[in-house]
C-alpha cells in the first residue's frame, strides 16, 4: 500500500470541502486523489492491491450520528448511507416490509464485514474482475483506459452476459443494488451545491465506451440517504454461488411481487451477478403483470430477463442458471403469507 494522508471529517461541510478540494471534472475512481472513508471493505482492499492510489483519505464516519438512521414513516422507507448493513438486515422494519433488502443485505459478505460496511458504500464497490484487481494485467480499460479488456479473451466465467461494451464486460458484484432498483428506490446525494434527489437506477452507467466512469456522482458528491416508497412484503432476493459463504453471485434476483388472487397486479425483477450494472428486467415484468400465476408464466418471464443475454466462451452457462434462479425467485414470492 502507497503511504497516505488521513483526514477526519466533522460534519458534512468539512467532509464535502476536503473531498472537492483536489476532485476536478473528469477524474476517475481509480485517479481521484482524495477519497472518502466510511467501512473501508472496498476502499482499503483495492488500495492494498495498489488498484485505487489515493493520496488522502477523508474520514466521514462522523457524519453516521446524521446519515445512519433506519426510518419507516408511513409507508416509505429510508436509509441512510452510513447506516452498517449488518444493522439494516437486522431491522424489524426493512425484514417485515422489504424482505429482499434483509435477504440481499444477509447474503452479502460476511458478518464481520457487514458489521463495517455501509450502505452507500456497498451500492459503490467496484467490480471483482480479476484483470481489473490485478495490476500486473496491463489490458483493463476500467484501469486504464484505452488499454483494452482482458476479460474478452481470457478466462471469463465470472463476466456479464447483460450491458456488456466492446469495452468491458465485466459484472458488477454488489447484491444491495439488485433489491434497491428493483423497488424504484430513490438516492439523495450531498455535495458542495447542496442536495438533490434522483432515481437509483440513474446511479450507475453502462460501461459503452467509458468503463471507467462508473456513476453519475460528481467529484465531490457524497450519498447520503436511500429512499423507498410503499411497501414490498412479497419480496424475495435468490443469490446462486460457488460456495454458500461469503462469495459472490454467479446469478442473483431480486423479485417483488404484488398479487390478489393469483393474479400478478405488479412484478418487479432485477437480477445480479450476470450484468454491468445493476440490471432491472423490465421485459420479464411486462410478462408477468395482468396475468395468473403458474410455471409457466414464471419459465416466460425468465426467459425473457434474458433475451438479449450473450455469453463468452467460460460465462455462457449463466444465462441458463439465471433463468432458473428467476423461476424459482418468482415462485417463492408468489408463495409467501403476507
Amino acid at each position: 500500500m502507497r503511504p497516505f494522508a488521513y483526514q477526519r471529517a466533522t460534519d458534512a461541510s468539512s467532509a464535502l470541502q476536503a473531498l472537492a478540494a483536489a476532485a476536478t471534472g473528469n477524474s476517475t475512481l481509480t485517479e481521484a486523489s482524495v477519497q472518502p472513508l466510511a467501512g473501508g471493505t472496498t476502499l482499503i482492499d483495492l488500495m492494498k492491491l495498489d488498484v485505487m492510489r489515493p493520496a488522502t483519505l477523508v474520514d466521514i464516519n462522523p457524519l453516521a450520528a446524521a446519515w445512519s438512521a433506519i426510518n419507516l414513516d408511513g409507508g416509505n422507507l429510508r436509509l441512510g448511507a452510513l447506516a452498517r448493513m449488518s444493522d439494516v438486515a437486522a431491522s424489524q422494519d426493512v425484514q417485515r416490509n422489504y424482505p429482499v433488502i434483509a435477504e440481499a443485505l444477509r447474503l452479502a459478505a460476511s458478518a464481520q464485514l457487514r458489521n463495517m460496511a455501509t450502505l452507500g458504500g456497498n451500492v459503490l464497490q467496484r467490480t471483482r474482475c480479476s484483470y481489473f484487481r490485478d495490476v500486473s494485467y496491463a489490458d483493463c480499460n476500467k484501469r486504464n483506459p484505452g488499454s483494452g479488456c482482458a476479460a474478452m479473451e481470457g478466462f471469463n466465467r465470472s463476466h456479464a452476459v447483460l450491458g456488456m461494451s466492446e469495452r468491458c464486460i465485466a459484472t458488477y458484484p454488489g447484491d444491495l443494488a439488485q433489491a434497491l432498483i428493483a423497488l424504484d428506490a430513490a438516492i439523495e446525494i450531498t455535495g458542495k451545491s447542496g442536495v438533490r434527489t434522483m432515481p437509483f437506477a440513474q446511479l450507475h452507467k453502462a460501461p459503452g465506451d467509458t468503463p471507467q466512469l462508473e456513476t453519475t456522482l460528481s467529484p465531490g458528491e457524497l450519498i447520503s440517504a436511500f429512499t423507498i416508497s410503499g411497501r414490498w412484503p412479497r419480496s424475495v432476493y435468490l443469490k446462486a454461488r460457488d460456495r454458500q459463504s461469503y462469495e459472490f453471485a454467479l446469478a442473483s434476483a431480486a423479485v417483488a411481487l404484488d398479487v390478489q388472487n393469483g393474479v400478478v397486479q405488479d412484478a418487479r425483477i432485477a437480477l445480479g451477478g450476470v450484468a454491468t450494472i445493476p440490471w432491472r428486467a423490465r421485459e420479464a415484468e411486462a410478462q408477468l403483470r395482468g396475468q395468473k400465476f403458474d410455471d409457466g408464466l414464471a419459465q416466460r418471464a425468465a426467459e425473457a430477463a434474458f433475451a438479449g443475454a450473450k455469453g463468452r466462451k467460460h460465462n455462457a452457462f449463466k444465462i441458463a442458471l439465471g433463468q432458473r434462479v428467476v423461476a424459482r425467485a418468482l415462485h417463492q414470492a408468489a408463495a409467501m403469507e403476507v
